[in-house]
């Protein structure tokens, strides 16, 4: 799959999300609009299983796995840690990737 100009490889990032216990990752931001650019970082939205345990190095792990991965630097975003003014408009126009 590929958006813009970056490509998507779909089943590492989906073998990623297995090993995190990912339950939803999304594309959001800029990798999806015309102000895309070879330079742009990719915006992605994370949501895990419920029983998994997720603390900081876990998230500097998937978000370093997933830099290199996509050959980008990662912004990764908990869903549950968007901030309410701009909650709406980013799952509205994310783009799933990966989904359990």
């Amino acid at each position: 799959m590929s958006t813009r100009s970056l490509e998507l490889p779909l089943e590492a990032i989906r073998v990623i999300c297995q090993r995190f216990r990912v339950r939803e990752l999304a594309l959001f931001g800029s990798a999806l609009r015309e102000d895309f650019r070879p330079e742009s970082d990719v915006d992605l939205l994370v949501e895990f299983e419920p029983d998994a345990q997720v603390g900081f190095l876990t998230l500097a792990r998937l978000q370093r796995e997933l830099s290199a991965t996509l050959g980008r630097q990662v912004d990764l975003v908990p869903k549950g840690g968007l901030k309410p003014i701009i909650r709406d408009a980013v799952l509205a126009d994310a783009e799933v990737l990966y989904a359990a």
